[in-house]
């Protein structure tokens, strides 16, 4: 007798039981999102502010935009790295409101470059972003039953975007700060029955 999946899962043609966002039919970009980076612990600092940019570039839009941009915006942000970013000035401001292959957005422009700023002085201050997100890791619970059971937003999701307001970071509220948290594998929101194991190691990003 088949073992019926549960209604968040489905079964790609591969055979491994996926969410549904994740699964076969799904944009291959998601498919790869899913299977390899999102909810897997990343522990790196210019991959997590990376993620924090992107969160916030994709605040009013589908992440599928985001991950077709993705590439765009690390040749257009220095590849994201934070005293690179920090350091731009009004000129660079308007470069990237005139790149097209970006999402071109001022006040997320200019959050991005606040953003590397605040990162920069938690180095001269002995922390990193790594310490400041995961410091706010909930206590390990069961994985959720469906998509009805994900919140979007959580007491420490709460916490961890007033930590990172306070240190000087934009567009960091509740609910990207707990995006933030899932895409960087603070939480794990994965559906019972996904096949996923995020202990396994972050492979890296695809590039192109």
């Amino acid at each position: 007798m088949s073992v019926i999946p549960p209604p968040d899962v489905i079964v790609g043609d591969d055979g491994h039981p996926r969410c549904r966002w994740g699964a076969a039919d799904a944009d291959p970009l998601y498919r790869a999102y899913h299977d390899n980076e999102w909810g897997r612990p990343l522990r790196d600092e210019v991959p997590l502010f990376e993620l924090l940019c992107l969160e916030a570039f994709q605040s009013g839009l589908s992440w599928i935009t985001i991950l077709r941009k993705r590439e765009a915006f690390r040749r257009a942000f220095d590849a994201f790295d934070p005293k690179a970013v920090a350091a731009y000035e009004e000129p660079d401001v308007s470069r990237l409101l005139a790149d097209e292959s970006i999402i071109r957005n001022r006040s997320k422009i200019e959050a991005t470059i606040t953003n590397a700023q605040a990162v920069e002085t938690l180095h001269a201050e002995g922390t990193t972003l790594v310490e400041a997100v995961f410091a706010h890791t909930p206590p390990r619970s069961r994985r959720p039953k469906t998509f009805a059971d994900i919140p979007s937003k959580t007491d420490e999701s709460k916490a961890l975007s007033k930590s990172l307001r306070d240190k000087g970071f934009k567009f960091v509220g509740p609910t990207v700060a707990y995006a933030l948290m899932q895409s960087a594998g603070v939480v794990d929101d994965h559906v019972e029955g996904c096949w996923i194991d995020i202990s396994e190691p972050r492979p890296d990003p695809p590039s192109g």
